[in-house]
């Protein structure tokens, strides 16, 4: 099965919440106004400027909407290879 690799930039995040709204099962917007990837399995950086989270194809269309209504880009999808999706 295929795995597809999701970063979260969550420094540039500027809180507009769009992902929230396309995929609330997996965003959360914080306290300081940008965006989580929720889940156990999200991996984050020391300062959590960046998250990162693996996943199947079955979740591959949410994501990828996610960061398509992303005002600022900060949501990008790899796949296994390391070639950019979105």
């Amino acid at each position: 099965m295929a795995r597809y690799k999701v970063v979260l930039e969550r420094e540039k995040c500027i809180g507009a919440a769009t992902c929230v709204a396309a995929y609330p099962e997996r965003w959360e917007l914080q306290e300081d106004a940008k965006v989580d990837i929720k889940g156990e399995e999200v991996e984050k950086t020391k300062d959590n400027q960046e998250q990162v989270l693996w996943i199947t194809e079955e979740e591959l269309e949410r994501f990828k909407e996610s960061a398509e209504v992303c005002p600022v880009n900060v949501i990008h999808i790899y796949d296994e290879k390391g070639n950019k999706i979105i």
